[in-house]
């Protein structure tokens, strides 16, 4: 079965683009041909996929609302079971296709990641991911870990990556590829943005290496920079009650 891509996007706009989610569709091919074999995924070249990205805007457009319709009994982490409601929701939409899923956080039983969500999202064009290779006068030791981060052309690095959906039986399509915008340049900058996320990452300055057009609510940065099991009582100290939807407001 085949579909035009734009049919894809007008219901993928329906529902991501009110609630503070964007998509940028790719290749397959694309992205296995720059992935070692071990990370390739498994489908033909031409399989239309897209990468979720969540914008700042999420946690008061999609996120909050979710958790005052949350069951409270229900331990599971609430962003992902968020994020898992807007999938199911792209599955309905399109109910005549064999979609896949592979989220952000999908490991295999060697503990390997299903999808590099970075890469992925290079090639989609959704956020340049700058890596080592990137510097031209390196001035690392040989051994030295440095660790690849993706800058989003408005929101730096205030966003995240939220996983790929893949429709299996959609192929053989015109895409047109369009290439991340390099919004760092020169070696000092990236130099620094790479530093930043492999020693500081925590501090959360690597974000703002662009001046950007939104960043994450003070509430939405102490939600993520709190242990999980920290969360919900978080939230309740935020008066978002979980469960409770006269304590949130509606979007």
């Amino acid at each position: 079965m085949a579909a035009p891509s734009e049919d894809v996007d007008e219901h993928l706009s329906k529902i991501f683009t009110p609630v503070g989610f964007e998509y940028y569709p790719f290749k397959i091919g694309w992205y296995n041909e720059i992935v070692d074999p071990i990370f390739k995924l498994d489908y033909p070249d031409d399989t239309l996929a897209y990468i979720i990205v969540s914008t700042p805007g999420m946690f008061e457009k999609a996120f909050v609302p979710y958790v005052c319709r949350l069951n409270a009994e229900d331990a599971r982490d609430p962003v992902d079971q968020c994020i898992d409601l807007y999938y199911q929701k792209v599955k309905e939409a399109f109910p005549d296709h064999d979609i896949e899923v592979i989220h952000d956080y999908d490991l295999h039983a060697n503990r390997r990641p299903k999808i590099l969500v970075q890469t992925a999202g290079h090639v989609a064009g959704a956020a340049y991911y700058y890596q080592r290779k990137d510097v031209k006068n390196d001035p690392w030791e040989k051994d030295q870990k440095i660790f690849g981060v993706s800058v989003h052309p408005l929101f730096g690095g205030w966003f995240g990556f939220r996983g790929v959906i893949i429709f299996k039986d959609i192929q053989k399509i015109e895409l047109e590829k369009k290439e991340p915008v390099d919004c760092i340049q020169g070696d000092e900058l990236r130099i620094q943005v790479l530093e930043k996320f492999t020693y500081h990452w925590a501090d959360n300055s690597f974000r703002d290496i662009i001046p950007v057009v939104e960043k994450y609510s003070d509430e939405q940065k102490v939600y993520f920079n709190t242990l999980p099991a920290e969360r919900r009582k978080l939230l309740e100290s935020l008066g978002i009650k979980i469960g409770q939807q006269d304590s949130c407001k509606e979007t």
